[in-house]
């Protein structure tokens, strides 16, 4: 599978998780994608689809190279500013963009630092483990870009965003293992006011619960919690 044609089928898998027909209807292409390379279907909670290399194990890693967080907006989103029916610039919508990475990455780093369990390190080495993540299908409810006015947006939802992660032997560069999972942000039964902030706030949170699932399973590996 080439890849471009393996990017767009990720894309699809995390816009039809737990859908109907169309998810059916490509489960041959997800398989393809998500085990082309040897690996295997896994479970593991909290994540919709994942797939792991028999026989390998994050024992070995004790230090965590992190790849720049690379975000893709949904195909059907329509990017006007909350307070207009005007579009949002080139610039405005490559601010929410990088936003969204930053904030993906600040959560993973904090998340595997905690108590200085794991190191981030730049380079590879024996017992660095790789973490490629993407976020794909992001749509964004309620576009905020900060600027002033009196008009306010009520959402019930901030909106959705996908994960498509894989971890590498960093020498090696052997897959060990892939995950794509599909989040909605927290709704509530009233609308709530929505910006920037709350925005932040609410797919922040959603990347920190994957933060916690990648760092659960190297302390497993490790050993760390058990009784």
């Amino acid at each position: 599978m080439n890849a471009s044609r393996f990017v767009r089928v990720f894309t699809l898998v995390a816009s039809t998780l737990l859908s109907t027909t169309a998810f059916a209807a490509t489960k041959a292409d997800v398989e393809e994608a998500m085990s082309h390379d040897g690996l295997r279907k896994i479970n593991v909670k909290g994540i919709d689809l994942a797939y792991a290399r028999p026989g390998a194990t994050l024992a070995s890693y004790n230090r965590v190279k992190l790849d720049p967080v690379e975000v893709a907006f949904h195909k059907d989103w329509d990017p006007k500013m909350s307070r207009s029916r005007i579009k949002m610039s080139a610039e405005q919508r490559e601010t929410i963009r990088t936003g969204v990475a930053t904030l993906v990455y600040e959560e993973f780093a904090k998340e595997l630092q905690k108590n200085s369990s794991y190191q981030l390190v730049n380079e590879a080495g024996p017992d660095v483990l790789r973490v490629k993540t993407n976020i794909v299908n992001l749509y964004v409810a309620a576009p905020d870009t900060g600027a002033a006015g009196p008009t306010r947006t009520y959402t019930i939802s901030a909106g959705e965003m996908s994960l498509v992660a894989e971890l590498y032997d960093s020498e090696t560069g052997e897959v060990l293992a892939r995950v794509v999972d599909r989040r909605e942000a927290r709704r509530s039964d009233q609308l709530q006011y929505t910006n920037s902030v709350t925005n932040q706030g609410d797919f922040r949170e959603i990347a920190s619960g994957w933060a916690r699932i990648l760092r659960s399973g190297l302390d497993k590996a490790h050993g760390i919690g058990k009784k």
